[in-house]
């Protein structure tokens, strides 16, 4: 178990590379590289940012590129040049990434050999393009030839700038400081004790900040990462079954996706000790029916926002408690605060509400991030001090309940956009979703306002994965259950959800959909 302390991103993997240099760090597209060999590329990487760098320009260089071994030498190589990565997902519209690279200031770009053939029309109309380092051809010309000494980067140095999904449309920018995210890492490495014979997924875009567990919690443990090809993801049962992984992180939504298959057969995992997810509400039944699948794995709900490094809060999933005291409206809570976070959960007036009330949460620590990326407006919006709090706490927008007594956990609510007024009542949607649900049996299952009105939504839509579902019999077992107002005048009836960049259900498509009047299902009624 790896148990030095860090102060940058990359000093983990640095101590792995040095102790064993000829174990595997990373397997992806059939290829498996060591930490020498992944250490050697970085340094490559790195030398050459370093050469080519502007004088005064910003620490910061872009990655754009994508489930290649280019990519992960990519993020270390700026790392080891003392430089934030920022990374960009090749799946987004070029103007979209092109306004990410206007917005970083980057003054580097690397990219890997696929995206290399179409850069140009990413740099097109940027008034200052960045310096473009083609990742295989620049380690293949000086292999053996690199070994620089990194600038020494600060704690509160940029480690990564992620942009994240802006409500005006235009993405925010969130600089993660190595002090943030090592701190991170220092609660991880305490509470599961990784080492180097665990073998981990990595199911994320890096441009998620869920990706950077995936790298960073593997090399600090001196683990091996295992990256799926696309087609590898289509078929994740079989994918941890042949890399024999024992920890696997995902979105609940790749889970639901299995379970609807009838991919979490009891015992199908045996290889899995820690089953981890994160970025959405985990609902129980996906909980209890991969703990089955993965006896010999404990399963875990993590929560939090990029804002605060990734996440803080914790709730172990026990499928023997029939209690329900970790559990609201048919999802797993989200627990308490692990490593030096701290939580409240405020009223309007950002004053902590009483045991057992309902409250948006906030959140205070060494992860919390400076702000959003040069906005100030926004960054004095989210991050603010509370009626007598020295500490800047991030308000996260999600409703939670306050435990009514220490050691029980946080109950999550929704968002609080996801509370809305339907003909005056005030209706939350996690509940229709939790009944829907159950009534389904599918896990996959969104409801959201519409139409909408200037005071919130003339009734309910329903978005179900499963085109074959009874609609009538839905309608009567939710109209058992729920007030008229709440039951969904409308269901559309999908193959599958949509999806956003980060594997989570896309509601925003979903809404679209019904706005432009060209619904995504196979069916509705």
């Amino acid at each position: 178990m790896t148990t030095g302390k860090s102060a940058t991103l990359l000093d983990g993997f640095l101590r792995a590379a040095a102790a064993h240099p000829e174990r595997p760090a990373l397997e992806v597209t059939g290829e498996r590289l060591l930490y020498g060999d992944l250490a050697e590329r970085a340094q490559v990487l790195a030398a050459a940012i370093l050469d080519r760098e502007p004088h005064g320009a910003p620490p910061l260089t872009a990655v754009y590129a994508a489930r290649s071994s280019a990519a992960y030498a990519g993020v270390l190589g700026a790392l080891w040049a003392g430089h934030g990565y920022v990374p960009l997902n090749p799946g987004f519209p070029p103007d979209r990434l092109a306004e990410m690279l206007r917005r970083s200031g980057a003054p580097v770009l690397i990219v890997d050999r696929e995206r290399a053939a179409i850069v140009g029309e990413l740099l097109r109309g940027l008034e200052a393009p960045p310096i473009v380092i083609d990742a295989e051809a620049t380690i293949a010309a000086r292999a053996g030839r690199a070994d620089p000494v990194p600038p020494a980067a600060g704690p509160e140095a940029i480690a990564y700038l992620l942009f994240t999904s802006g409500s005006t449309g235009r993405p925010k920018g969130v600089g993660v400081t190595h002090a943030n995210v090592t701190s991170f890492l220092a609660a991880i490495r305490e509470r599961y004790g990784f080492g180097p014979a665990d073998r981990f997924s990595q199911t994320f875009d890096l441009t998620f900040d869920l990706s950077v567990f995936d790298q960073f919690v593997t090399w600090d443990a001196g683990g091996c990462l295992c990256c799926p090809s696309g087609a590898q993801l289509m078929s994740p049962a079989r994918f941890i079954r042949d890399s024999e992984l024992s920890v696997w992180f995902s979105v609940p939504s790749l889970g639901a996706m299995m379970r609807k298959l009838r991919m979490l057969k009891p015992g199908a995992f045996p290889t899995l000790r820690a089953s981890l997810f994160c970025g959405e509400p985990l609902p129980v039944e996906l909980a209890r029916a991969w703990a089955a699948a993965a006896a010999n794995s404990t399963v875990e709900n993590l929560y939090g926002p990029t804002e605060a490094s990734i996440a803080c809060t914790v709730q172990p999933f026990d499928p023997a408690d029939e209690s329900g005291a970790a559990e609201l409206n048919g999802v797993v809570a989200i627990g308490e605060a692990f490593g030096s976070t701290r939580t409240v959960v405020a009223g309007p007036d950002l004053r902590e509400v009483a045991p057992g009330e309902e409250g948006e949460l906030l959140l205070s620590g060494p992860q919390v991030t400076p702000g959003y990326w040069l906005d100030a407006e926004k960054t004095a919006a989210a991050f603010v001090h509370p009626p007598g709090a020295e500490a800047v706490h991030y308000r996260t927008g999600d409703r939670v309940r306050r435990p009514l007594a220490a050691g029980e956990p946080i109950l999550y609510l929704g968002r609080m956009d996801h509370q809305i007024k339907v003909m005056g009542h005030r209706v939350e949607l996690g509940e229709i979703e939790a009944v829907l649900r159950e009534a389904s049996g599918v896990d996959a299952a969104i409801a959201v306002g519409w139409p909408l009105t200037d005071s919130g939504a003339g009734g309910i839509a329903v978005f179900i994965a499963d085109p074959g579902a009874d609609v009538a019999a839905l309608r009567e077992a939710l109209s058992e259950r729920l007030p008229d107002y709440m039951v969904p005048r409308r269901f559309e009836l999908l193959e599958e959800l949509p999806l956003n960049a980060n594997g989570k259900f896309d509601r925003l498509a979903m809404l679209a959909s019904l706005e432009a009047g060209d619904p995504l299902s196979v069916a509705r009624t």
